[in-house]
């Protein structure tokens, strides 16, 4: 379904973002990349990183193969375990208290969507799953988390493929979590990628055709949609797809996203969301990226091979092999375009 135009004039108004003439993407060649996965043609689809503080270089990724289950990789992408799991869809990762809780939207059932949760053994690179929960009606596309800083509560948004966001709390302190539907937004066609600022509780989420939003995360705030940022053909290309944050200071930093289109990563300075470049995954050993569906991106050291962040990217064609996950240093990516 392409943008509706009364959506597409709003964001086409949206003053917060500038469009130049031309949008180059300078080629920032790919570290190292994940074995493939077993099943084949759309499988791999989101990935999310957990950062190691006392040995950064065995940090892990996680990520998605939504025909089969979730994978754990290290960071020369050796995939280290397999958890099963029937159409798990986004995946995200916070750390509560002494555990890392791993969150996917769950699509098995098209009518009800549901999030499944696991806990992340980072000594074991293994997953243990914690259930299965009930988020609503419809089918679940995207979802990310957000810890809330006032008082470290675990909220959940699970994007439906209709648009819809239904926010939930999670709360794992007890033997069996709760999850907990507590608001319901609405965009006005199919979204999917979704990202929290944790910082300023503020969540982005990209409507495929049409362009970004953002809203307040706190639930007892208004279910107000702000655009700001238009698929526009040139700095970003339908489908807008995987969202990341690159945070600096308070407020300051970036947002990328995957710009599916024209498989390249649109980045825009916040907190005002101006563009401020783009980039594509190719020209070294590794193989490029194209179709990117899922994105994540950690700031801070990672060992030698990712000194200043970690940028991971879904592969939609890792031809002659099976999707996989490509790993790019976030250093790179900034001297290529001079940030």
């Amino acid at each position: 379904m392409r943008g509706l135009p009364l959506v597409a004039l709003i964001l086409a108004g949206c003053a917060t973002t500038s469009v130049p003439q031309t949008a180059t993407a300078p080629l920032v060649a790919a570290t190292a990349e994940t074995d493939p996965v077993d099943t084949a043609a759309d499988a791999a689809d989101d990935p999310a990183i957990w950062r190691n503080p006392a040995d950064p270089a065995k940090s892990l990724v996680i990520g998605t193969d939504k025909k089969a289950g979730i994978h754990v990789y290290s960071l020369a992408g050796k995939r280290l375990s397999f958890t099963p799991a029937d159409r798990l869809n986004n995946v995200d990762l916070r750390t509560v208290g002494t555990r890392v809780i791993a969150a996917a939207s769950d699509r098995a059932n098209v009518d009800a969507a549901h999030v499944s949760l696991f806990t992340l053994d980072t000594a074991a690179a293994r997953l243990a799953p914690l259930g299965r929960f009930p988020v609503g009606p419809g089918e679940a596309y995207g979802m990310c988390l957000w810890t809330r800083a006032r008082d470290h509560a675990l909220f959940g948004f699970v994007v439906l493929k209709d648009g819809r966001i239904d926010q939930v709390a999670i709360d794992v302190s007890g033997t069996v979590p709760k999850v907990t539907t507590v608001r319901s937004m609405k965009l006005a066609s199919q979204a999917e990628g979704c990202v929290v600022d944790d910082r300023t509780g503020l969540l982005y989420v990209a409507e495929e055709d049409v362009g970004l939003w953002r809203f307040d995360a706190d639930p007892a705030a208004p279910a107000t949609a702000t655009p700001i940022a238009q698929v526009d053909g040139k700095t970003l290309v339908a489908d807008a797809e995987g969202l990341a944050l690159a945070p600096s200071g308070r407020r300051g930093g970036y947002l990328v996203v995957s710009s599916q289109g024209d498989n390249a990563y649109t980045l825009y300075r916040l907190p005002g969301v101006t563009y401020a470049g783009r980039f594509r995954i190719g020209g070294g050993a590794i193989d490029g990226t194209s179709d990117t569906d899922g994105i994540d991106l950690m700031l801070g050291d990672f060992g030698p091979a990712y000194p200043g962040g970690l940028f991971v990217a879904q592969d939609g064609d890792n031809a002659p092999d099976t999707q996989n996950f490509k790993f790019v240093s976030w250093t790179a990516v900034r001297r290529a375009l001079r940030r």
